[in-house]
Order: C-alpha cells, then structure tokens, then sequence
C-alpha cells in the first residue's frame, strides 16, 4: 500500500481497498494463526474452567501523547480490566472506527503500536473490525477491544474487610495529565509522560507473593482513584480511609492541578492499580510491588474501616478530615 496515502470511505466499502488495509496493514503487523483465518470470529482454545470478558472503548484526544498513544492505551487498558480480576490475559479483539482523511501513516503507526503492546503483554490480537466515516464523525480514530482472560479469581469490593490495607502500585494522575499538557501546549521544566502499561505481570507476582490475601483490585482511570473509592465503599458498604501525605504524587502533576484547578485524585490513569489486602500481608504486598519496574513507586494509602460506611474519608496534611466524593461531570475530557 501507498505509505503515504490517507484513508478513504472506500477502504471501509469491503472492497478491494478493504482487503489491502486488512492484508497490507493488520495482518502484515498484528499476524498470528488465529487472526490469519481471517474468519467473522476467531477460533481459540481455552482451558476448561471460568474465563473473564471485557470490553472497553478508545477516545483519546490527541491520539499520540508523551508515553503512548490511542493504540497502546487500548492493549494497556483492555489487559489491566482483565488483570485486575486475578485473570491471565490471552486474547483481544480490536474494533476501529476511522475517519476519513486520517494519514495511513498515522494509523500505521497505532497498529505497530498495538502490535507492540500485545507482544509486551503476552496476549494476541485474534479478530478485529474496521469502518470508515465521514470526516468530523470521528475525530481521527476510534478503538474499541475486547478481551478475554482465563483463570480469574473471585475477587472485588465484596470481599473488602475492615482492616484491609490499600496500596497503590505507583504516582497518580501521571496520565491524565500528561495527555493534558500536549493538547494544551502547556511547557513545564520537569517533563511528565504518560503511566500507559500493562499492569498483567506485576500482578501476577503480586498473586504469587499473597496468595489468597488479595481481596480486590481495580485501575483508576476514569475518574481516578477518588472514583474507584467510592466504587468500593458504595458497593461493599465499608468506609475506607486515605492518608492524604501517603498518596505518591509528582510535583508536575501537583502544579498542574494547581494551576488548572484540578484535584490529581480525580485525574486518569492508565498504569495503576489500587488493591485491598488482608493486613497481614501489607506489607509482602508492598515489598512485591516496590520490586517490578512498574511498582518502584508503591505505597500504603489507607485502610478500609467499619466506620463512616459508604464513604470515603480523606485524612488531610494537616489532620483535618474531609470526605472524598464521586467525581460530578467530565472533568478532564478524553483522555482514556
């Protein structure tokens, strides 16, 4: 295919132009016996037992940004939705909407990027979709993946006790803000990258070293950990405590929501995970985490407790008290 080219309405026609995307871009990057069949679903073996399904969709704005891009994210985030339930990710379907005029250069280099990302996470791409609109109907590219993993545990915000300890593997509101700070133009001295990974073999060390201790996990992207919090609370009907000076934040992002009016507890991430583990193995958890390239930055935040139930309750620097609500409306728009 021409290289530099753009995608037209006619590549998603189902015709010839379809089939040179599909054979000169996809199957030429993401190739694997289950995708080369080129079947409407992929065939795949699983062993006997329960298997975790996910789904999620891909909207960033700008689809390239310091440590990642729209590709990456979605691998990264369809992976870590099925890592955080105790399962080992295996498969992945890719769905893109693309809209018209958008540089083939520029999809070339998201499909490299998932291909990359899929290696690094040890799963496949196995099937996918394309569909072309018109211009203005997608703001460059849209992904939706799918994910299927196999073995998940029985975990979540059910099995929250009190006495729980929470950890977070790493700094909060690295990627939120850092896709931020590229669509603003903004210039600041310490540079800020995205925390974009799969998260599927740090905790699957974790699981290793506390077997049966873990109790819940979840990513903070959304809505970020003030979100994922409150999730827990609601749902398993438990207070939950956060020590405001134990929350690992980057000076950059501290300026950031500082100058922008932001709280980082509200901002996405996209390379974190939040656990609950029984308290006895706080600190074997913490010790796991602290020593994969993905939790240097590890630490105990809180605990969850029999008081205030349903809330979230934040411990500030000068030991005053105050909850932690849901987040309200959109605060940082596409950005996951």
């Amino acid at each position: 295919m021409n290289r530099s080219a753009i995608i037209t309405l006619a590549h998603g026609s189902g015709g010839q132009l379809s089939h040179e995307l599909i054979e000169g871009l996809f199957l030429r990057h993401l190739n694997n016996e289950a995708l080369a069949e080129l079947n409407d679903a992929a065939t795949v073996a699983v062993p006997s037992g329960q298997i975790a399904l996910t789904t999620d969709s891909f909207v960033v704005s700008p689809l390239f940004f310091p440590g990642g891009d729209i590709g990456r994210l979605a691998v990264c985030g369809t992976v870590n939705d099925l890592a955080v339930t105790g399962a080992q990710p295996k498969y992945l379907c890719a769905g893109l909407i693309i809209e018209e005029g958008l540089p083939f250069e520029t999809l070339e280099q998201v499909v490299v990027s998932m291909a990359e990302t899929a290696r690094e996470a040890g799963v496949q791409i196995v099937t996918g979709d394309t569909k072309v609109v018109g211009r203005g109907a997608a703001d460059g590219l849209f992904i939706n993946t799918t994910g299927v993993g196999i073995h998940p545990l029985a975990l979540g915000p059910r099995r929250l006790r009190p006495g729980d300890v929470l950890l977070v593997n790493g700094t909060l509101g690295d990627h939120g803000i850092a896709v931020l700070i590229r669509r603003e133009g903004l210039s600041f001295d310490a540079p800020l990258v995205s925390d974009c990974a799969p998260l599927n073999d740090l905790i699957a060390a974790l699981l290793a070293a506390c077997p049966g201790d873990v109790h819940c996990m979840r990513d903070p992207t959304r809505g970020g950990l003030a979100a994922t919090l409150n999730e827990w609370a609601w749902s398993a009907g438990v207070g939950i405590e956060v020590d405001e000076q134990a929350l690992p934040i980057r000076e950059t992002v501290r300026s950031v929501c500082e100058l922008l009016g932001f709280d980082p507890l509200y901002v996405a991430n996209e390379g974190k995970v939040v656990i609950a583990v029984a308290p006895t193995a706080a600190e074997r958890a913490l010790a796991t985490l602290r020593a994969h390239p993905l939790g240097r930055d590890a630490a105990i935040i809180g605990r969850v407790a029999e008081m205030h139930a349903g809330r979230v309750v934040l411990e500030t620097l000068f030991g005053a008290h105050r909850l932690l609500s849901m987040p309200v409306g959109e605060l940082l728009p596409r950005i996951c």
